[in-house]
């Protein structure tokens, strides 16, 4: 009998050793991600009900494409979920010359829309490989940064970092994409700090790139226009103006507590792109400012939550590739609400979940199971 208790006590510690090897995903980071796609969904619906009933003659096309994507993006959530992040590793270079390749594609047989050339078409469906080169970047990024960790410092690791970005900042600048430009490599300066880059470096290539930058703004046709209006929006109230004056009059109007689920007026085509880039303006407008707050909450912890499964990895490029992916979320964020409040000209940035975007939201759903599976390393243990 003294030895039976010490025997099942070994069973069930072996149990539990098997049971934890796979790892357990980090089930606040799912609930809240899951919490923002179904919020995101039914935001949609009401932001673009007006416009798909003019455009369609059905008030619930735009809901019923992007529910199709969210379907989508949880099964690749799910699988991604699955697959070790050890692979993004050793595959890096072949995703970063795919994401390349698609960036090209777009170059040479790209759909053009709105002044630009971002899309693909694929016959029964069209993507922005954009979101794709996003994701790669991360990947890539962090597998320098891991590989050349004994000479982190040297101008060698710095510049292999700065020619992976470059190549795709200058394929998104010929389509022209702006906005996902600027992400990309705040996304990238912001991983090689991290990672522990040599800041001397940091000021030299920051100095040249904050010039072009503001060369592009002020000499960029389309972009010059829309700093203009960024700086006096109703002087300008009815060209290039026109929506952030809208986009302002939804949030104002909303007060405190908004006008009701379903009763923006902005969304009666007033306010421009209100199912897209601006459907924060229309969230403030029928959620009011508390609502707005909340949402806005909910990624704030969904960004810390990233964070902290980054504090926690077990090794290094999964570090990285976990600050990566929460940093572009945060990026994404805060751009976009700082562009709908006229805090920065209007660039076209998307609302993670919320805005109307097959490809984003896929992407979007499949970086969680990304961050779920690394998460798994953190409750792993050996047998």
């Amino acid at each position: 009998m003294l030895r039976k208790k010490p025997a099942e006590n070994e069973t069930l510690t072996k149990e539990r050793i098997i049971e934890n090897d796979a790892g357990i995903i980090d089930l606040p980071y799912l609930v809240l991600t899951l919490i923002l796609m179904a919020l995101g969904l039914v935001m949609l619906f009401s932001a673009s009900f007006p416009s798909a009933y003019n455009e369609t003659g059905n008030s619930a096309s735009y809901f019923t494409s992007q529910a199709i994507y969210a379907a989508i993006g949880l099964g690749a959530m799910y699988f991604v979920s699955r697959v070790p992040y050890e692979w993004y590793f050793k595959c890096s270079k072949l995703l970063y010359v795919i994401a390349v390749g698609l960036l090209v594609a777009v170059f040479l047989f790209g759909l053009v829309g709105g002044g630009a050339q971002r899309w693909l078409n694929m016959g029964f469906f069209s993507f922005q490989p954009s979101e794709i080169a996003k994701v790669a970047l991360i990947i890539s990024v962090a597998s320098l940064l891991t590989k050349n960790r004994q000479r982190i410092k040297s101008s060698k690791t710095f510049f292999a970092c700065v020619g992976a970005l470059g190549i795709i900042a200058v394929l998104l600048i010929i389509e022209p994409h702006f906005s996902a430009t600027i992400i990309v490599c705040l996304l990238c300066f912001i991983m090689m700090a991290i990672g522990g880059v040599n800041w001397g470096w940091f000021a030299a290539i920051g100095g040249i790139g904050a010039i072009a930058i503001l060369a592009l703004l002020i000499f960029g046709g389309y972009t010059s226009d829309r700093l203009m209006a960024w700086q006096d929006p109703f002087s300008y109230a009815s060209d290039e103006g026109y929506q952030i004056v809208q986009s302002l009059y939804s949030i104002g109007s909303g007060g405190w507590l908004g006008l009701g689920f379903g009763m923006s007026r902005q969304k009666y085509e007033y306010l421009p792109e209100e199912h897209n880039d601006y459907i924060f303006a229309i969230v403030c407008e029928e959620l009011g400012l508390i609502g707005a707050m909340l949402i806005l909450l909910l990624f704030a912890l969904l960004i810390l939550r990233g964070f902290w499964i980054a504090l926690h990895c077990t090794d290094r490029f999964s570090m990285l590739m976990a600050c990566g992916l929460s940093t572009l979320f945060a990026l994404q964020v805060i751009l976009n609400i700082a562009v709908v409040t006229n805090l920065l000209p209007s660039t076209g940035i998307s609302m993670p979940f919320f805005s109307y975007g097959g490809t984003a939201l896929v992407m979007q759903l499949a970086q969680s199971g990304i961050m779920l599976n690394i998460s798994r390393s953190i409750t792993q243990r050996a047998k």
